[in-house]
């Protein structure tokens, strides 16, 4: 896992001292190398900060060029079937010099250019010069795993894994787009493209980006899921989901250090300690907990790793953990108000003191319908033996997903209320646009709920938070269920065989059967966040905004932030409280 950089000049040279303060403002993402390169006219530059997990070796380095010099590559992530594209490379007559899977890529796009991306399994973003083409090619993953942000103007084309990366370059103002702050305030998060600094931009999942001599840069799709509906009893697809996770759990256990895990006590992550103890992999496991809290998730974690022998630690958070807000207002130069971002945090700092890597369970719930909201959206548009069931239109379906993400969400009059008169050009005419415009109304209901769970809670709320809650103390977090094809296996099937009103992902449960301690199997769902009184303290809500920033420098209206002190209304402070943390880190 790494941090990667990238500048293309389209008039004169560029300034390596840019591109390393680019590259190196990413230090936290890969502590254990540093590289540059240049190209003769300097007109090009890549930049690599490496945390080494395949090949340890000095032939790992990045950037990395192809034989001939020709093509130039910065990786940030892993590929899971390098050694299988590997042999498939070899038999058409490549060469290689190094067991990194960077080389993979490199001689795969040699190869087959673009179609290389639909052959790579894998979390990555990876920009790649062509100089004999003189052309540049970013591409990120098919579900966003791994960020990648860029920056173009009528001069140069900058790329950088994070935001920061970019704001580093003395040619990149550091403005906001106040259209995005107000997406912000509905959605919790800045959904992509769109950045919340005006010029910058995030590349798409599931997308790549060409930037042709002469030309300005242009962005393409490479993968959607296919639907499809495949005839398959329980039991059967039970199996099936059996062998495809556990083929996946090798996958990401494949490394050149010690593999650890995640380890809350519920069934996802639980599951992928169960598989990687079938396979006989070693490693720790990490936990977090809270003081005085009866649910503290670390007491069921610490059962899971009993029962399957793992070493296991566990950190208990106090009070005081509420003071990580404002340090992690640096770590994601975006605003991002999931209330898991603390104990996500500490427990990547925990986890990274003893290894490079770890399991974590993202994208379980989403697959496999863990989710509250998605047996509401049944027993309204879709549940068997409810006689009112009708197929839901695309308003209702978003109409459905807003109140379910909302979390003191901002419909159009309370961003009008909350927005100062003099940004209320940038209110958006529809604030649940993003969503409206992931509605698949090919897929079966329940399908298309999901696919907005996988392109909107998870692909731009929980992967952007895992990642940078992870790189912030330089640990790679692998997620097994976002295997593509255990993904196409999911979806191919008639929801019906995976869903099942008033269970719990009844597919898994059917694999953790008798093979884990019966409390973990009949725990209601619990998302991975403190007690509720941690994110209801409104004197240190009072006491962040009693003098906020944001209304001194007139973004937001003080009389609509003491209405939401008066009325305690804690969803909406949280995101108020999260903004205003992130304003005071980046733009006084």
């Amino acid at each position: 896992m790494c941090g990667i950089v990238g500048q293309v000049e389209r008039r004169g040279r560029l300034e390596r001292a840019d591109l390393e303060a680019m590259r190196d403002v990413l230090a936290h993402r890969g502590p254990d190398d540093a590289g540059i390169w240049m190209s003769a006219d300097g007109r090009v530059g890549l930049g690599h900060r490496r945390l080494s997990i395949v090949d340890l070796t000095p032939s790992g380095h990045q950037p990395m060029a192809s034989e001939d010099g020709r093509l130039w590559l910065t990786l940030n992530g892993e590929i899971y079937n390098h050694r299988e594209l590997r042999g498939q490379l070899e038999v058409c007559g490549h060469r290689f010099h190094s067991t990194c899977d960077a080389e993979v890529v490199l001689h795969g796009y040699e190869e087959w250019g673009v179609d290389l991306l639909p052959r790579l399994k894998g979390m990555f973003a990876f920009g790649l010069w062509n100089d004999a083409e003189q052309e540049l090619f970013l591409a990120r993953d098919r579900f966003g795993i791994k960020p990648l942000y860029y920056f173009e103007d009528t001069d140069r084309l900058l790329f950088a894994s994070e935001a920061k990366g970019l704001l580093a370059h003395p040619a990149v103002p550091r403005e906001i787009d106040w259209s995005a702050v107000c997406d912000y305030l509905v959605y919790r998060y800045v959904p992509s493209p769109k950045c919340i600094f005006k010029g910058l931009a995030k590349l798409p999942p599931a997308s790549w980006l060409r930037l042709a001599r002469g030309g300005g840069a242009t962005v393409h799709q490479y993968w959607t899921l296919p639907p499809g509906a495949r005839h398959m009893a329980p039991a059967q697809a039970a199996e099936a989901l059996d062998e495809r996770l556990a083929a996946a759990v090798g996958d990401h256990l494949l490394a050149d250090v010690p593999v650890g895990s995640f380890l809350s006590g519920g069934y996802d992550s639980s599951a992928l300690a169960l598989y990687r103890h079938r396979r006989g992999a070693s490693g720790p496991s990490f936990a977090i907990g809270f003081e005085d809290w009866p649910e503290s998730e670390h007491r069921y974690a610490e059962l899971v790793a009993a029962h399957l022998g793992l070493e296991h630690r566990s950190w208990v958070l106090g009070r005081e953990s509420l003071a990580l807000v404002q340090r992690l207002a640096r770590t994601f130069d975006e605003p991002l108000a999931d209330l898991s971002i603390v104990p996500t945090f500490a427990v990547s700092h925990l986890a990274s003191r003893s290894v490079k890597t770890v399991l974590s369970g993202e994208g379980a719930d989403e697959l496999l319908c863990g989710y509250t909201w998605q047996q509401e959206f049944m027993a309204a548009f879709g549940a068997g033996g409810n006689s009112g069931a009708r197929d839901p239109t695309t308003d209702d379906l978003v109409t459905f997903y807003a109140g379910a993400m909302s979390m003191g969400g901002f419909d159009r009059s309370r961003l009008a209320a909350i927005v100062a008169p003099d940004l209320h050009s940038h209110l958006p005419d529809d604030p649940w646009w993003f969503y409206r415009g992931l509605v698949r109304p090919e897929l079966a209901p329940l399908q298309r709920l999901q696919w907005l769970d996988i392109k909107a809670f998870m692909g731009e709320q929980v992967l952007t938070k895992v990642d940078r809650a992870s790189m912030a103390s330089a640990l790679e977090v692998r997620v097994p269920f976002l295997d593509h094809e255990l993904v196409e296996l999911l979806f191919g099937l008639d929801p019906a065989v995976y869903f099942r009103q008033g269970e719990q992902k009844p597919l898994l449960r059917a694999n953790l059967e008798g093979r884990l301690p019966a409390v973990i199997l009949q725990r209601r769902k619990q998302g991975f966040v403190g007690p509720d009184s941690y994110y209801k303290d409104v004197p240190w809500y009072s006491a962040l905004l009693g003098e906020s920033r944001l209304v001194r420098d007139g973004v937001l209206q003080g009389p609509a932030i003491a209405g939401l002190l008066a009325a305690a209304d804690h969803w909406r402070l949280w995101k108020v409280a999260v903004l205003e943390l992130w304003y005071r880190e980046w733009m006084t």
